[in-house]
């Protein structure tokens, strides 16, 4: 095992170890489980995303600040440290070489890969990569490593020459559920593995756009790249190909090959989160961080998504209960989440691969699971078996179960099928621009990558995802229009959104549900990393022209409230994007905070802008008075936003 994840098994078999983020811990828990016995937890200097379990040594990412810690297993304390090496911050993902002497890491927010010689304990090098770089997997040959992106369908391929060299590879995302020869972009790249001969990279994410019934978001999806010419396993659906016309639409779409399905259902999973391959059977097993499942797929299937095995639902919560006990549990039964597993995100296999570990990250629980405790094509309930409850809650009563909303996907009323999650992962953004359709009284999203309009639906307004985290802490108004008050009457609006057809923001159940989820994106939310440090001349440069009376910037995007008024304002002259409706005249657009503005490309509500160069460039003194500016000026502005 050479691949990080947020729960692994150590190789003597003695202990699974799991990255515990939210509590800031790394978890030490002795095999076998002791379900009665609660496990080690180790303090960390920041939040752990990934650990590795080698013979006599742990390694373990930390987010903020960047760091890989190389500990070694103690009889007493669990773990002690052995040294610590800084990384570029939101250290992720993790890797070694074939050699064990390399560990290779991404970090996510900062769009960086480092290498770090463990023998010295000492970075070698870092290379810029795309947007938020997540899993990392090495080949066997040790030539070269691959990076899933949580923005983008494509890899990224690392030479490991000296010095390293990095390419994008085109990996169309679900290529049998696209429209023929219209390849679809793809989210949630969390999770890769490699099949035990390593010619196959299997990576798990969701594809933006893809066809199926009720699909309004697209399907989660497991692509498969043949890493010895660096292509695709599956080809492209071919005009023809069997299909399905979408159920429980009022348009007629037949005839419509943008909304002909192939004939499948949905994924048997949702915004997948951890990926790991069972030798003994040939199989996949994929954490459904939104169904709170485990779902099994064959591995030797051009498509595994479309050849599910088995599913293994691990917790489910009572449609009625009564909450007026407010204990956690009985609020989150009355809100139709889960109690035992929720948010499923890290996977570790025992040595024959029998039994499945699985941690839960909404219910800090750890789910047993007898991988042979069942029949084929039947769905396996764990019901009574057991779990370990890690620990408490990190946050208050309310909070904690708007952590749960937050991930779920299974409650229809609030996710439409995707949880939050799926489109603000870690509570950032997917990088992807929907369609807004409104009118009948309904308004409603829906995916198209390629920003073609579907026929019926008249292509929409452009909405690009907003980042959450770090900026909700206003009373309000929210939404890309000002429209919403509130952050909760701003998610009660998101419950009919996001979806196909109507939802009804006025079903009093939504009320406590947005109230819940509000307090978690406030309190639970952890905003990305700052690099506090002095501004360079040319960073101060630019904070001169923005402050300046000259310029305008910060009339608009006041500094003391997150860079932003929360004002809306008309924008003449936008032309809308192709493929999507022009916008109603006279509409207004709320002031954008600022804030982690480098990480959040592209810009504006319709994402027009695809760098902060162009955005300025471009701006055309629509928003303050930049066309007065030499090119050094602008360079300048764009050097003090990339400090917000």
């Amino acid at each position: 095992m050479r691949t990080g994840g947020a729960l692994v098994r150590a190789p003597q078999d003695d202990a699974l170890y799991l990255a515990d983020e939210d509590h800031a811990v790394l978890r030490r828990i002795p095999l076998p489980v002791d379900v009665s016995a609660p496990p080690i937890a180790i303090a960390m200097p920041g939040r752990p995303a990934q650990v590795l379990a080698l013979e006599g040594r742990v390694l373990v990412t930390i987010r903020d600040p960047g760091l890989l810690l190389v500990m070694r297993p103690d009889p007493t304390a669990g773990l002690v440290e052995v040294a610590r090496v800084p990384l570029p911050a939101d250290a992720w993902g993790l890797a070694l070489t074939p050699d064990e002497r390399t560990a290779l890491v991404t970090s996510a927010w900062t769009g960086k890969v480092s290498a770090v010689d463990l023998a010295t304990a000492t970075r070698s090098w870092s290379i810029d990569v795309p947007r938020e770089p997540r899993g990392v997997v090495v080949r066997e040959d040790g030539a070269a490593a691959y990076i899933t992106h949580l923005t983008s369908s494509a890899l990224t391929r690392i030479d490991l020459r000296s010095p390293p060299q990095a390419r994008p590879i085109a990996l169309p995302a679900s290529p049998y559920r696209a429209p023929p020869d219209e390849p679809r972009a793809a989210s949630l790249g969390y999770a890769a593995a490699l099949s035990p001969d390593g010619r196959r990279l299997f990576v798990a994410r969701h594809a933006l756009g893809a066809l199926g019934e009720l699909s309004w978001f697209g399907a989660a999806t497991v692509d498969v790249l043949r890493t010895g010419n660096d292509e695709p396993l599956a080809p492209r659906r071919r005009e023809g190909a069997p299909i399905r016309i979408a159920r429980d639409f009022e348009l007629d779409v037949t005839g419509d090959p943008e909304l002909e399905a192939p004939k499948s259902e949905l994924a048997p999973f949702v915004q997948p989160r951890a990926l790991v391959y069972r030798e003994s059977t040939r199989t996949l097993l994929v954490a459904s961080e939104g169904t709170d499942a485990l779902v099994e797929l064959d591995a030797l299937s051009i498509d595994p998504t479309l050849r599910p095995l088995r599913t293994y639902l691990l917790s489910s919560a009572p449609a009625h209960a009564d909450a007026a006990s407010g204990s956690l549990d009985a609020l989150s039964r009355a809100v139709g989440v889960a109690t035992l597993c929720g948010a499923p995100s890290g996977v570790a296999l025992s040595g024959d691969e029998s039994v499945a570990w699985v941690y839960c990250r909404s219910t800090d629980t750890l789910a047993i699971v007898r991988l042979d405790a069942h029949k084929a094509g039947v769905p396996y309930e764990l019901g009574p078996a057991p779990f370990i409850r890690l620990a408490e809650p990190p946050l208050h009563e309310q909070a904690a179960v708007g952590r749960k909303l937050f991930y779920n996907a299974t409650d229809w009323k609030t996710s439409g099928g995707l949880g939050c999650a799926g489109c603000h992962p870690d509570g950032r953004d997917d990088g992807h621009v929907w369609h807004e359709v409104s009118g009948g009284g309904f308004a409603n999203f829906f995916g198209s990558a390629d920003n073609r309009p579907m026929e019926g639906l008249a292509g929409g307004v452009a909405r690009q995802t907003p980042m959450l985290a770090g900026r909700v802490s206003a009373e309000g108004p929210y939404g890309w229009n000002a429209q919403s008050e509130t952050l909760a009457a701003r998610i009660l609006e998101g419950f009919g959104l996001h979806r196909w057809g109507m939802g009804d923001a006025a079903d009093g159940a939504l009320s406590p549900r947005a109230s819940y989820l509000a307090s978690f994106l406030r309190e639970g939310l952890v905003p990305p990393p700052r690099d506090d440090r002095p501004l360079t001349p040319e960073e101060k440069h630019g904070l001169a022209l923005f402050t300046s009376e000259a310029a305008q910037c910060s009339r608009c995007h006041v500094p003391e409230t997150e860079y932003t008024d929360r004002m809306g304002y008309p924008m003449p002259g936008l032309v809308a994007p192709p493929g999507f409706y022009r916008e109603k005249k006279g509409t207004v657009y709320k002031t954008p905070s600022l804030r982690f503005i480098a990480g959040t490309a592209p810009y504006y509500h319709d994402g027009s802008a695809r760098t902060l160069e162009e955005l300025v460039e471009k701006n055309e003194d629509r928003m303050g008075r930049t066309s007065h500016m030499s090119r050094k000026d602008r360079a300048a502005l764009v050097a003090f936003l990339r400090t917000l």
